[in-house]
């Protein structure tokens, strides 16, 4: 008897390909931040489609990071702040085909992101920035390309950003959170990497990690340059870390 060979269609073939990265939905899960600095509890985030502390946006002012560890904080601040507003607009607004696999992915990132967020702005107090005003009229979100290329720019720039100004932290306890955000960042760069290329070397590419097997390490300058044009509100990083 003859065999029939049903050829795949493009979206099965597509969830087949999502299937691998889905799976580290636990190793992303467990990867989530939720520490303390004297005082300070983060609260976990709620899983539905909405921030559930919502930044209050800015007016489009030029906003002074500061100085020393606070400006630095600052820095990592402003960055986050940008990240959970465009995962917070991928959830609420889903690209045109995308899948369960997918949005579960993104939702443990928006979550990542909000904690990451609401962390540094308990641990600045009274010191911290206020809410940037977010630009994001350049990325098309019902595009899968445009959204996930979007993810890939700001998650390898979170991590080259927290690379480069590592070495401007002071204090230790700072350096250490750093470090445990930084890790998460880059788990966050790899499976978006892998989301736009399944099954290939590009989780740790050529572009991003170099021979010695170092990532990439940015100055706050460069950073703010390479960002400006998502945020309405002009950043100044002059004395970050001085």
């Amino acid at each position: 008897m003859n065999k029939i060979i049903k050829t795949k269609s493009n979206s099965e073939n597509k969830e087949e390909e999502i299937t691998s990265v889905v799976n580290r939905r636990l190793f992303l899960r467990s990867a989530g931040l939720a520490t303390s600095l004297g005082t300070i509890v983060i609260s976990a985030c709620t899983t539905d489609d909405h921030d559930p502390n919502p930044q209050i946006p800015g007016t489009g002012d030029t906003v002074e990071l500061g100085s020393g560890d606070v400006g630095v904080l600052n820095y990592a601040y402003a960055l986050e702040q940008l990240e959970a507003a465009f995962y917070t607009q991928v959830i609420a607004t889903p690209y045109a085909g995308m899948t369960d696999a997918e949005r579960t992915i993104l939702t443990d990132i928006r979550d990542h992101e909000i904690i990451h967020r609401d962390f540094f702005k308990a641990a600045l107090g009274n010191g911290a920035i206020k809410g940037l005003t977010p630009n994001f009229s350049a990325i098309d979100f019902n595009s899968r390309t445009a959204v996930l290329g979007a993810a890939k720019l700001f998650e390898d720039t979170g991590v080259a950003a927290y690379n480069g100004a590592g070495k401007l932290i002071k204090n230790g306890d700072y350096l250490l959170l750093a470090g445990k955000i930084v890790s998460v960042e880059a788990r966050h760069a790899s499976v978006i990497r892998d989301l736009l290329n399944p099954k290939s070397a590009d989780f740790a590419g050529d572009d991003i990690v170099d021979a010695n097997g170092f990532d990439k390490a940015v100055a706050p300058a460069d950073i703010l340059t390479a960002v400006k044009g998502y945020v309405k509100d002009t950043i100044s990083g002059a004395n970050v870390g001085k």
